[in-house]
């Protein structure tokens, strides 16, 4: 009796794994749709780049700029807000 459930039990399991190796196999998108995608990413346009660039250096300098202080910015900004 406990052969049979092994047996069964192994069946479901190794079922379960074709399963889902073939919903990959069918769902996976081929290596030119992905070159293609990857060509339409914005980050693919040389000015949007650039943009990006500069705008995450201006981040990492807020960043490096709110460390080195001990005041709390977001009080900073409120108090002007205010005004």
């Amino acid at each position: 009796m406990s052969s049979i459930k092994w047996i069964l039990n192994s069946a479901m399991l190794l079922g379960a794994v074709g399963a889902a190796v073939g919903f990959w196999l069918i769902l996976d998108s081929g290596e030119e749709r992905k070159k293609a995608i990857v060509k339409n990413l914005p980050e693919a346009n040389p000015v949007r780049r650039e943009e990006t660039r500069r705008r995450n250096a201006l981040v990492m300098q807020a960043i490096k700029e709110a460390a080195e202080t001990d005041e709390n910015i977001n009080i900073e900004s409120f108090k002007k807000k205010k005004k």
